[in-house]
């Protein structure tokens, strides 16, 4: 065997500093990360339903960066805890712009929230997506609604409801400006279709004392509620509908923002029978939702349970994700230009941003809880449906009103 000689030697020695300092240079002088903004509540009242989210953005960014990335270059969050404050949410979207040079915000779940930071957004001409379904009578230029607009969900919810239940509706919400503004639309809906309005009652964002509430409601026994409560408040409002023996065979309620995880919270057995509206339930069956749960349950517990803003604030994330790789250029002009052509066969079904609104083409869904925390689907639109973030039966001259309300 050939000796090696002292030569070899150092010439070994040298290639292998070399390659270690090359390495070494490399990962020193790699790309810089693409950083985003996720702006939900981890702490407050709104933490139940807002903390899902976070994760549902987290899995859209690992899986992301697990493929290589975009642009050559990994995703960074920024994850900033809104704590159920809309004015402390909107000071944080003004850092995570102005200082942490984010390429574009996800989050927010009251539209509360959502206008204030809109605000913030617009005065930067910056990319904000907004995962949840809302009132309507809003776009904007810097914003991808990638949850409901009316017609996908609140109007079918109660155009089925008067269908299949009767004519006299109990209205209940949160006092800010969603159930307020989907309330006045509701009204109109009933006034168009002979309906019937019993009540309408708001208690405060947060609130927990339901009693006197589920007891009118026990009194006027009308033909069905539609709930707009949000956050935890959901929790003593169907603790007080079992408490005054309010039963969902008798008195169903129709949610807006109770989805698989507020289930988990409230406890399936006080909720099953109930109704919600929604774009996505876990119990879709497709491969792209199958594959949406394996990958959200290994990455963050068995356990888990899937809703409809998870899966918005998970799909928000792709299609920016697919509108940065085709602009192949970071900067938000380039980006907002791809994004109006962006479609893609997501979890719910086929979604596509309308150029018109921006806002989302998505499928509509009915479903009624079920003891063992999922939604059984008993209507659906069989196709993705256009939004109209104006509904046609309210007056022109009236949207402006509706839509500056910022109770």
């Amino acid at each position: 065997m050939q000796k090696w000689l002292p030569g070899n030697i150092k010439l070994l020695l040298a290639l292998l500093v070399l390659a270690l300092v090359l390495a070494w240079v490399q990962r020193n002088h790699a790309q810089p990360t693409i950083k985003i903004g996720v702006l939900h509540s981890l702490t407050g009242t709104m933490a139940t339903s807002e903390t899902p989210l976070v994760d549902a953005v987290r899995l859209a960014v690992e899986e992301t960066n697990q493929a290589g990335g975009v642009l050559g270059r990994q995703i960074e969050m920024i994850v900033a805890d809104c704590r159920s404050d809309a004015s402390y949410c909107a000071q944080q979207a003004e850092k995570l712009i102005a200082q942490d040079g984010v390429q574009a915000l996800f989050g927010c779940w009251t539209s509360a929230c959502r206008k204030e930071v809109k605000a913030v957004v617009e005065k930067h001409h910056h990319l904000f997506f907004y995962p949840l379904q809302y009132e309507g009578l809003e776009q904007s230029p810097d914003i991808i609604y990638t949850g409901a607009a009316p017609n996908q969900q609140l109007i079918p919810m109660v155009t089925w409801a008067l269908q299949q239940r009767g004519k006299r509706a109990y209205l209940i919400g949160s006092d800010y400006v969603y159930p307020h503004t989907a309330n006045q639309i509701v009204k109109k809906l009933l006034q168009a279709q002979n309906g019937q309005l019993v009540a309408e009652r708001y208690v405060p964002l947060g609130g927990q004392d339901m009693d006197a509430i589920a007891s009118e409601i026990a009194r006027q026994r009308p033909d069905f509620v539609l709930n707009t409560l949000n956050g935890d408040s959901n929790v003593y409002f169907f603790r007080a509908l079992q408490k005054a023996g309010i039963r969902a065979d008798n008195i169903p309620v129709f949610s807006t923002s109770i989805g698989e995880p507020e289930l988990a919270e409230i406890g399936p057995e006080q909720v099953a029978g109930h109704y919600a509206a929604w774009n996505y339930f876990q119990s879709i069956q497709s491969d792209a939702n199958r594959d949406f749960i394996e990958h959200f349950r290994h990455r963050f517990g068995s356990q888990r349970v899937l809703g409809d803003p998870m899966e918005a604030a998970y799909i928000g994330v792709c299609l920016w994700v697919n509108a940065l790789r085709e602009a192949d250029a970071p900067d938000i002009a380039s980006v907002k230009a791809e994004l109006i052509m962006q479609t893609l066969v997501g979890p719910e079904g086929i979604v596509a941003v309308d150029e018109d609104t921006q806002h989302l083409w998505k499928p509509v869904r009915i479903g009624r809880a079920r003891t063992d925390g999922q939604f059984e689907i008993v209507w659906q639109s069989g196709r993705s449906v256009a939004p109209a973030p104006f509904p046609f039966f309210v007056p022109y001259e009236q949207r402006a009103a509706l839509s500056g309300s910022t109770r």
